[in-house]
């Protein structure tokens, strides 16, 4: 008697362990499926940045020159806020030229152009290139380092320290997996870095234009944009103290994703690493597109306005990951949230589009006006009731 209810026991709890694996491990939950080497690791999808996998991800780590994230992000932001453009001249300085490491080999007193400097950083991860990008938007690499500082606040990087624009190491000069990931994203809203990060080789890159007269030979440091199907960045990164690094990003279709290894023990780690993460991603997950950037979800009527009715538009792509599995299903509703009373801006935000399925919000964007519109004069009022009562007439 004894040893039957023993074995029913028995089965009765492996039933239950056979249960809970099935049936109460979170959807992308991958903490089983990979062994890796690195030291910290971290895989989300771009659009949404669900998180499918992580290791250490919160574990402050030298990034050694992934930190170029950021100095192209910074350069990107203000190119696109007006304050330099892609064609401005940069003249090198001393400083620039003379930091070593990986370069393109610039000397003091060479005049490129943004765009060339910022192409030396994606596909030569330049350290010269990145100081003198550094000192031409800020005017000082103390001064672009506080910037970089102060966007890694702005965007949630709470255990990232700056201390150089190149990632040169510096003892305090850390970032996570988690806090790579968050900048990766932002800077994949610039869709022209991929036509750099892309570029596998360049024979006579800066040709005639930089005192080395034939040119750098231009070689891209990250083998997977020429060997992973879809992947299109980002940036690798060596330095003894902080081993081989790598943020990777690939798309197929709608669907992207990013992943990131820390302090793995060779090249070749990191990237097989890297392949292996993304390879699990494609495997088992897709992106639904809901919605195009910019696409107008709805027109609202507004209130003392020159022009009675405003379209509202998402801000930027939407799109929910699902498990490739699943039957997509999903609701939208759209929430004003501010005033619809003019004067308006265009791009201030006026509500909010919900998406939801079997009755569980999923996710939650802002919507901005599509333009401005001003306040409406009392001349532009009485115009409005003649129109109305002309056609109320008719």
């Amino acid at each position: 008697m004894y040893f039957r209810q023993k074995k029913r026991l028995i089965a009765l709890f492996t039933l239950t362990v056979i249960f809970l694996v099935l049936f109460l491990t979170p959807a992308g939950a991958a903490e089983t499926k990979f062994e890796l080497e690195a030291e910290a690791a971290i895989l989300i999808d771009a659009l949404a940045g669900n998180i499918l996998y992580e290791k250490n991800i919160h574990e402050p780590l030298p990034p050694a020159s992934i930190t170029k994230i950021m100095t192209l992000l910074l350069a990107l932001e203000a190119i696109e806020e007006g304050k330099v453009s892609l064609g401005e001249e940069v003249v090198v300085s001393e400083r620039a030229a003379s930091m070593g490491g990986s370069q393109i080999f610039l000397s003091p007193g060479d005049v490129v152009t943004m765009e060339e400097l910022l192409i030396g950083i994606a596909v030569g991860s330049g350290n010269d290139a990145s100081v003198a990008v550094a000192e031409h938007i800020a005017g000082s690499l103390e001064g672009f380092v506080d910037m970089m500082n102060e966007r890694a606040s702005q965007l949630g990087m709470d255990h990232t320290v700056f201390q150089n624009a190149c990632g040169l190491h510096i003892e305090g000069h850390v970032t996570t997996a988690y806090d790579i990931a968050l900048m990766s994203r932002e800077l994949l809203k610039y869709p022209e870095i991929h036509e750099w990060f892309t570029i596998w080789l360049d024979e006579d890159f800066l040709k005639g234009r930089i005192s080395v007269e034939e040119g750098i030979y231009l070689s891209n440091t990250n083998r997977m944009v020429r060997y992973y199907p879809g992947c299109d960045g980002l940036k690798t990164g060596y330095t003894s103290q902080a081993g081989h690094c790598i943020a990777a990003t690939a798309r197929r279709d709608d669907t992207r994703f990013i992943a990131v290894i820390l302090n793995a023990p060779d090249s070749k780690t990191r990237f097989n690493e890297a392949g292996e993460l993304l390879d699990y991603a494609f495997a088992n997950f897709e992106t639904v597109l809901l919605a195009e950037k910019g696409q107008v979800i709805e027109e609202v009527q507004v209130e003392k306005g020159k022009e009675s009715t405003v379209e509202l538009i998402l801000p930027e792509e939407l799109g929910i990951l699902v498990e490739k599995a699943e039957v997509p299903d999903f609701e939208k509703e759209v929430v004003i949230t501010h005033s619809l009373t003019a004067p308006l801006t265009v791009g201030e935000k006026l509500g909010e589009l919900i998406i939801s399925r079997e009755g569980q919000e999923v996710l939650k964007k802002n919507l901005v006006a599509e333009k401005s519109i001003d306040r409406a004069s009392l001349l532009d009022i009485f115009h409005r009731i003649l129109s109305e009562w002309v056609k109320f007439g008719r």
